[in-house]
C-alpha cells in the first residue's frame, strides 16, 4: 500500500484574510474556493497542497499539528512573513528555527535548510 499527504488544512475564522496571508507566504496559487473553503496549489506542481476552512471559533490552546517552513535564508523569510501579519511566538537561534502564528494565531516554524 502507498499513501501520500496530498493537502494540508487550516482553520481560519477569516477565509479571505487567511487566504491572502498564505498565497504570500507561500507563492501558491487559489486552485477552487466557495464561501467555506479554498484550496491553494503550488503552482510548480511540487509541494503539498494547502486548504483553509472557515470555522466559526477562534483558535484557542497549543496547536496539535503545524507546518515546518524550510528557507536558507531564515533572518529574511521571517521578516517578510513577519511584515504580512504573523506574530514571533518564539526564536530558537541555537537550533536554526523560529515559531511565528498566522493572522489566526495558528503557529508554523521557520527553519534553517
Amino acid at each position: 500500500m502507498r499513501i501520500g499527504i496530498g493537502n494540508i488544512c487550516i482553520d481560519t475564522d477569516d477565509l479571505a484574510g487567511g487566504i491572502a496571508f498564505w498565497k504570500a507566504v507561500t507563492g501558491y496559487e487559489v486552485a477552487s474556493s466557495d464561501d467555506s473553503t479554498a484550496y491553494l496549489e503550488d503552482p510548480a506542481k511540487r509541494g503539498v497542497g494547502l486548504s483553509l476552512q472557515i470555522v466559526p471559533e477562534p483558535k484557542v490552546g497549543k496547536n496539535r499539528l503545524h507546518l515546518d517552513l524550510f528557507t536558507d535564508d531564515l533572518t529574511g523569510e521571517v521578516d517578510r512573513i513577519r511584515a504580512l501579519g504573523a506574530t514571533e511566538v518564539q526564536r530558537f537561534d541555537e537550533d536554526g528555527w523560529v515559531v511565528l502564528a498566522d493572522t489566526d494565531g495558528n503557529q508554523f516554524c521557520v527553519v534553517a535548510a
